[in-house]
């Protein structure tokens, strides 16, 4: 009988995925959930074969050379900038996301982002909570008007075209987007939307909701310039990565009133955020919970641990986001 493949679960996950995966690997379990660095990481993952990831994990070059019994790596996500895919390649390391499982859920939270943005829920908590509500003036908290209004999606993926939907036959909005390249016909019916450049959807979004996958090419996205091209009323909400906006010049532009509000899901370099962004009252911020019920997180543990499965023992993934002969298209966010 062969020996069992060893396998490295780097953060702490649901006791049952653990139990799946035990029954196939010779597990390592970071059952203390520790954040480690790099060279914690390379001297934990020695005499690996498979690794169970999240975003928080960077898997580069220097990881790689120094781990050259790794075969896959399995990211309970679906976005990948912490992987450097050009060094998987490199390597011959198979990388898998968690894509499709996690669409709706991240979309409702979107949207939810977007209502608590737009009509200043948080803010107005605050307020509530430090006793400062005494009596009822009409312009206590007066936000932006949702239904009706024009709702703009940069990165009209699965999300982006469920946060379409959602705004187009929930609440009557005027749905326009921007992407890489445009739907074809029938998707756009399907979302009622209106594929327009770039310039013009900053130019017309009352609400520009971030939806995009991270890159070289979409970091700061959306930067002090972009922002100015906004309406002084807009709001814009960040779902996709920290990194796709500019957050120094956010803060700049909120403190300023040249957009209205904003709601932020993802921050550069999180967990931390950008001090700034800590004082100014007109932003909504969580903690990169878009994904975070019960059912989804399963789901993404589930497909993490398919992925390794499948792999060690059959040789294929499911989900693979690089293909070792023929690459794979980009993961949607």
């Amino acid at each position: 009988m062969s020996e069992r493949p060893r396998v490295l679960v780097a953060r702490q996950v649901f006791p049952e995925t653990v139990e799946r995966l035990s029954q196939h690997f010779e597990l390592s379990v970071n059952t203390h959930d520790e954040a480690w660095d790099k060279a914690e990481l390379i001297r934990r993952l020695q005499g690996h074969q498979g690794a169970f990831t999240t975003g928080s994990e960077r898997i580069d070059e220097e990881v790689l050379a120094a781990c050259p019994e790794l075969k896959v790596v399995a990211n309970m996500a679906v976005g990948y900038n912490n992987f450097d895919m050009d060094a998987f390649d490199r390597h011959g390391v198979q990388a898998t996301n968690a894509p499709g499982v996690l669409t709706d859920t991240t979309a409702d939270f979107g949207f939810a982002l977007l209502m608590a943005t737009a009509r200043r829920i948080a803010e107005s908590e605050h307020f509530l909570r430090r006793g400062e509500w005494q009596r009822w003036r009409y312009d206590m908290f007066v936000g932006g008007e949702v239904h009706g209004s024009t709702l703009g999606i940069l990165g009209m993926g699965r999300i982006g075209q469920g946060i379409a939907r959602r705004g187009a036959f929930g609440f009557g909005m005027n749905v326009i987007y921007h992407n890489r390249s445009r739907l074809d016909a029938q998707t756009e019916a399907e979302c009622r939307a209106q594929y327009v450049s770039k310039d013009e959807l900053l130019r017309s979004a009352d609400h520009l909701v971030l939806v995009l996958p991270y890159s070289p090419e979409s970091h700061h996205a959306i930067g002090a310039a972009e922002l100015a091209a906004m309406k002084p009323t807009a709001t814009l909400v960040n779902i996709a990565r920290g990194g796709i906006v500019d957050d120094a010049a956010l803060a700049a532009a909120l403190r300023a009133g040249r957009i209205a509000a904003a709601g932020l899901d993802v921050f550069e370099g999180e967990p931390r955020v950008h001090p700034d962004l800590l004082t100014v009252p007109n932003v909504v911020l969580t903690p990169h919970i878009a994904s975070a019920t019960v059912g989804t997180r399963r789901a993404m543990a589930d497909l993490a641990a398919d992925n390794l499965i499948a792999f060690l023992t059959q040789g294929q993934a499911v989900t693979p986001i690089n293909r070792l002969v023929g690459r794979q298209s980009h993961g949607d966010e």
